[in-house]
């Protein structure tokens, strides 16, 4: 008696699904992907302990007060516009972007202001950038 064999067909997989999933996937995963970004600004916080202040020959100092007004070197500002804040650090500055940046915040000012000229001092292209604090008074 001879029986029928069946023919078994060689069995193949379709790989094109599985790669338009992949590169689905790796699309999504570059488009929410943040990367990091360095900072422009090198900040040299200066310890609180004691340690002597550095001086130096040349330096523009902006100070900030507790309304939010600044001064450039002991002059006041007339208004708190970041513009007119940036025509008198160029003035005080000559346009010169190796000098020490020192920016004396008071302890009441807003994070705002004080950022505020930070990011000034990023966009004129400063990179020594000092944040003065005060040496605590020590209770002997």
């Amino acid at each position: 008696m001879k029986f029928k064999r069946t023919n078994v067909e060689d069995i193949q997989i379709n790989l094109t699904p599985m790669i338009d999933c992949l590169l689905f996937i790796l699309v999504f995963l570059l488009l929410t992907t943040t990367f990091s970004q360095s900072s422009r600004i090198n900040l040299t916080l200066p310890d609180a302990e004691g340690v002597p202040p550095k001086q130096y020959d040349h330096k523009v100092e902006v100070m900030v007060d507790s309304t939010g007004h600044y001064a450039v070197n002991g002059q006041a500002l007339s208004s708190t516009e970041v513009s007119d804040l940036i025509i008198a650090i160029k003035q005080a500055t000559n346009h010169e972007k190796d000098l020490m940046f020192v920016i004396a915040a008071d302890a009441k000012a807003t994070h705002q202001d004080v950022i505020r000229v930070m990011d000034v001092a990023g966009q004129l292209g400063f990179v020594n950038v000092n944040i003065s604090t005060k040496v605590p008074a020590r209770g002997y």
